[in-house]
């Protein structure tokens, strides 16, 4: 059964309906006395009867609010009612029920603004909050009729029964000033046009002048609906101020002006991309700080984006682009003296890549140190031979006598002194490498990678050497080696680099550059054997079997195939991998994911022709990778909660690609 007082508020909720009733069953009796006097008699018997129940009902509401009022004062005294009402602060008294049972004059007046809200619940005056939300809090932000206030909850006990004083200080003016605080603090953003030296190299001066102004255009007009300021240094830098509120809409848009400079192209079709570093710290120097951190991010991560560093990390926008290849091989020269000066410093050099090492990280690893021990220093290869994937080439190497270059992990740590060198090549991330406490006791730490940069990177390298437009680590490798002075690599080095490549770029297929060309023109010349490098991706009949069953499962949705490995099995690492490569050349098909149980985990492999950027989707899902080659680990996840979120992920990351394609288009027709 209800309580009375839910019923008196029905009743009182419904008095305005009753009232009209009432006041035209009063015309119609007096119509009636006119025009027909039976009807008037039964008319006006019925408005007696409706005023006699009009006024028990009121009987009976006065005595349930007496009843209800000698409650609450057994609930607070006459001495606790006037301590609170003398309180000078509003107060508000609430039964654990949730019902307001009590308040002073102040909360009457400045909070109610003059109205009742006796037996209504305490949800009202603070913003919907409950009871139980508010017992577990102090205090709570509540905004009630225009008005801003700190509310303070305190339990108290009043005989048998448990109240709850709520405080009200109204900080309205407070909280304005702070917010306004908040959101007139400048932010820093360093913008870089990613491709200017190639942008420039085959057009004419005049048209280097006006396409460099039509950049400037975009981002004066970008910048022109802010408070903000832009300021450029050098050809291809500039520097942006703007207020917190003008950033909040600047990211809300999701940075549209990478999608407005991308209109622009040159004569041979060439798009001008752009790379955003924003930084949001506590003073302006703090904020340029993390700006310069946001920005070697998302050129790291091979530009065409912004990065946004705040004190919680990075958020990223944009990247649906391919990266550009640097045709200049200049810093590839630096970085080879200073690897040079580094191995003849060393006493030892320790190379090791990425967990479930592959050829190009293998191929990469005993190039490097091959070149080691011609510079006369002890190197050694890091590896679990039990989870490499890259079997064909060890064996290789045993078949040829070399096979003491390769060492387990465990035989690596006694070798490690404080003069030791320790190379890590294909990864830069230190939760994804071969053995994670080699690299944490080495003092000299030096980097080789070609894969987008991560959030989590090695940030304590002495050269990190990473170029994401690079279509392998091998390619980087052939690259330095031809400038670290070591005398030539031999047969066996220059097919194991030749095979990275052509892993990486699906036998010269995906991004595979001029420079790709040249590395391979480089190995070809010392003695690099194509057939024997095709030899190192044959397979066993059992992994062919794998394979193709993998690829039996496989499902298409929108434009991507996604195939699920139920069985497992020691080769189904390297199925899966080939499988989402053979996925590809299905016809409409853009991307390929092949998703395999392995101890308890979810590992997805990832594949794309270029279009698709499977990084951004397995960067969603917690993995990463590159833009035609990705991958992601799920712990703790079923194969079908997997595959829910992957397919979340495309989505997203499809309707991103629209919205993105859709913003160029609308600048075109601008233009």
């Amino acid at each position: 059964m209800k309580p009375k007082t839910e019923k008196n508020k029905r009743f009182w909720s419904l008095s305005p309906i009753i009232l009209l009733l009432t006041l035209a069953l009063a015309a119609a009796v007096m119509v009636s006395f006119f025009y027909n006097r039976i009807l008037f008699y039964v008319e006006l018997v019925l408005f007696a009867a409706v005023l006699i129940v009009i006024g028990w009902r009121l009987r009976r509401m006065k005595k349930d609010i007496g009843r209800y009022l000698r409650r609450i004062a057994g609930s607070l005294n006459q001495s606790e009612q006037d301590a609170l009402s003398a309180f000078p602060l509003p107060v508000m008294v609430s039964a654990v029920n949730g019902e307001i049972i009590w308040y002073n004059d102040l909360f009457r007046h400045q909070v109610l603004d003059g109205n009742e809200l006796f037996g209504e619940s305490a949800g009202v005056p603070t913003g919907g909050a409950t009871m139980g939300e508010l017992q577990k809090k102090k205090f709570i932000d509540v905004s009630y009729a225009g008005r801003r206030y700190t509310v303070y909850i305190s339990p108290v006990r009043v005989r048998e029964a448990t109240l709850y004083v709520l405080y009200y200080v109204d900080d309205t003016q407070l909280k304005e000033i702070a917010e306004e605080y908040a959101l007139s603090r400048p932010a820093v953003m360093m913008v870089y046009i990613d491709n200017i030296e190639e942008l420039m190299q085959n057009i004419r001066d005049s048209e280097r002048a006006q396409l460099s102004g039509r950049v400037e255009t975009l981002l004066e007009d970008w910048i022109s609906i802010t408070s903000g300021i832009l300021r450029k240094f050098g050809t291809d830098h500039f520097m942006v101020v703007v207020e917190q509120r003008h950033l909040q809409k600047i990211i809300e848009g999701r940075f549209d002006i990478l999608d407005r400079v991308r209109t622009i192209q040159t004569g041979d079709h060439m798009s001008v991309t752009l790379s955003i570093g924003v930084g949001q710290g506590d003073t302006l120097r703090d904020s340029e700080a993390m700006a310069k951190q946001a920005i070697e991010m998302a050129l790291g991560r091979g530009g065409d984006q912004a990065a946004v560093k705040t004190k919680n990390g990075f958020d990223f926008y944009g990247g649906v682009s391919k990266g550009v290849e640097k045709r200049t091989k200049v810093r590839t020269r630096v970085v080879a003296s200073a690897l040079q000066e580094l191995i003849a410093g060393s006493d030892n050099v320790l190379v090791m890549g990425h967990r479930f090492s592959d050829l190009d990280c293998l191929g990469s690893a005993v190039a490097l140190a091959a070149a080691a021990r011609n510079h006369g220093r002890p190197a050694y290869v890091v590896t679990q031979r039990s989870k490499t994937l890259a079997r064909e080439l060890i064996e290789r190497y045993e078949e040829a006598g070399r096979g003491d270059i390769f060492i387990e992990p465990d035989e690596a740590m006694p070798l490690l002194t404080r003069r030791s060198l320790v190379i890590i090549t294909d990864t830069h991330n230190p939760k994804m490498l071969e053995w994670n406490p080699l690299y944490e006791n080495a003092q000299t730490v030096v980097v080789i990678d070609h894969h987008r940069k991560m959030v989590d990177y090695i940030d304590n390298a002495v050269i990190f050497y990473h170029e994401p437009y690079s279509s392998s680590a091998s390619e980087m490798v052939a690259e330095l080696v031809q400038y670290l002075g070591s005398g030539a690599l031999s047969r066996l080095e220059a097919e194991a680099l030749l095979a990275g490549i052509m892993l990486d770029t699906r036998s010269f297929v995906m991004k595979a550059g001029v420079r790709t060309f040249e590395a391979a023109a480089y190995l070809r010349k010392l003695g690099a054997d194509t057939v024997e490098v095709k030899r190192m991706f044959s397979g066993s009949m059992e992994m062919y079997r794998k394979k193709t069953a993998i690829i039996a499962r496989a499902e298409l949705y929108k434009n991507t195939a996604i195939a699920c490995d139920q069985e497992g099995g020691p080769e189904v690492r390297i199925a899966a991998s080939q499988a989402a490569d053979e996925l590809l050349s299905i016809k409409g098909v853009d991307a390929s994911f092949t998703l395999f149980d392995d101890n308890g985990s979810i590992n997805i492999s990832a594949r794309s022709l270029g279009d698709f950027n499977v990084q951004l989707v397995m960067e969603a899902i917690g993995g990463g990778g590159h833009l035609t080659m990705a991958g992601a680990l799920l712990k703790d996840t079923g194969m079908d909660q997997a595959k829910r979120r992957l397919v979340q992920a495309i989505d997203a990351h499809l309707e991103e690609r629209e919205r993105s394609l859709a913003a160029q288009l609308q600048q075109k027709e601008k233009i």
